[in-house]
């Protein structure tokens, strides 16, 4: 199938020489076309250009859509998400709104160890069928990529459970995933006073088995205060990385952990969270391939401190902003709600939002090449907006669902008919 999109009043982030990512002052001007259009073929986007030449052959696609007073993205890339998940968590919703902290829940056994509980409890099909739900209404405010961990097992077992949910649902959703290996999420109970054994059991067990059945394409660990040490995270990451897994780490969302001095040893795809950021922390990342990673969406939720992202971009670094979509710190996977967030917390202008959910998160994600921008031969996922004076309006209008079509790999998904 072809499609001809027309009349766009901007298609933006547009590159005729591709690049990995955007950083520092890069990111304070992005490459749109006004009264543009845009060609795909199958799945790919095939050429696009200004409404004041158009070969002739565009014109005989056999789709059209007129996208007058209407602007055109490339989808989200969110790259760092937890959807795939056994039930809610509000009852510790309610415990944080009387001031219990996220530390003193999970020693309570709440937090991501409740979620472990309920996994144990609930059938792969019963996931399957909970995140396609998700999966299907993220794709309605815009995601066309997103990266999934697993980390609610805490076992073997478990975990190879989440894992081949989320290979199941690569093969039947219309969104591209990524999967990542996070066993090291927790450390369960009855590890509780020997967590080195824990450790013993992932690298022994857990990351041969996830490597010989191919589940994962990445490995992660939360790397923080009254989680897992530096030094579990370097064998926990000399593990993973013998099997192919290249590392995703959690870090200083707690504390100035080491964290993201340990990603950025490792050659780690991305560090994320970041609350606790300094000179130290920037300098490292400033000497690598590391993308920071900044989730908004638990911070705001937690009520905690915000990572010093204006701080990050003026030293010259990139970003990426992703949603963790999550059932106890960020239940949400609406992008649009994290590029406001990005302005509105974090001093972000809509263009560094902009580069921020779409190509940076696609590299931190592994899929720039494919993903992330306007570019012939990239992956045709792209969403029309509703009728909209410009990009200020996207983080500007918070609250509501400002796609109007969204197509991934070339075809409709949003609910509009034609």
């Amino acid at each position: 199938m072809s499609l001809f999109i027309h009349h766009i009043k901007n298609l933006v982030l547009t590159e005729e020489e591709p690049k990995m990512f955007y950083a520092g002052k890069e990111m304070l001007e992005i490459n749109a076309i006004p009264d543009a259009w845009l060609y795909i073929e199958k799945d790919k986007i095939v050429d696009f250009g200004k409404m004041n030449f158009i070969p002739e052959f565009y014109k005989n696609a056999s789709k059209q859509i007129d996208a007058s007073g209407r602007l055109v993205f490339p989808s989200y890339c969110d790259a760092h998400t937890h959807l795939v998940y056994p039930d809610s968590r509000e009852i510790e919703y309610v415990d944080k709104i009387k001031g219990l902290s996220y530390e003193e829940i999970a020693k309570r056994g709440g937090g991501i160890l409740n979620s472990a509980k309920k996994m144990a409890e609930t059938s792969e099909e019963k996931l399957f069928e909970d995140a396609m739900l998700r999966l299907n209404e993220i794709s309605k405010y815009g995601t066309g990529a997103v990266e999934i961990k697993s980390g609610y097992g805490l076992n073997t077992k478990n975990e190879l459970k989440m894992l081949r949910v989320i290979k199941q649902l690569s093969e039947h959703s219309a969104l591209t995933i990524k999967a990542t290996f996070l066993g090291a999420h927790a450390f369960p109970l009855e590890y509780k006073n020997n967590r080195s054994e824990y450790v013993d059991l992932i690298i022994n067990e857990m990351i041969p088995q996830v490597a010989a059945e191919n589940l994962a394409d990445y490995i992660d660990v939360f790397c923080d205060k009254g989680f897992f040490s530096v030094e579990d995270t370097d064998r926990l990451l000399n593990a993973g990385m013998k099997y192919g897994l290249r590392p995703k780490i959690h870090a200083n969302e707690l504390a100035n952990s080491g964290g993201i001095q340990v990603g950025v040893k490792y050659n780690a795809l991305s560090v994320d969270h970041l609350e606790y950021t300094g000179e130290k922390e920037i300098k490292a990342l400033l000497q690598s391939e590391t993308m920071p990673t900044i989730l908004p969406g638990a911070a705001f939720f937690l009520n905690m401190p915000y990572a010093p992202a204006r701080e990050m971009i003026n030293a010259g670094l990139p970003l990426a902003f992703a949603s963790d979509f999550n059932p106890g710190s960020s239940p949400s996977g609406n992008m649009q709600l994290i590029q406001a967030m990005a302005s509105i917390l974090y001093r972000l202008t809509p263009e560094e939002g902009i580069y921020a959910t779409t190509i940076n998160g696609a590299y931190a994600m592994g899929i720039h090449e494919t993903h992330g921008s306007i570019a012939k031969g990239k992956q045709a996922n792209v969403f029309i907006t509703k009728p909209m004076n410009g990009i200020e309006y996207m983080p500007y209008s918070y609250g509501d669902n400002k796609v109007d079509i969204a197509l991934l790999n070339g075809k409709i998904v949003s609910d509009k008919q034609f």
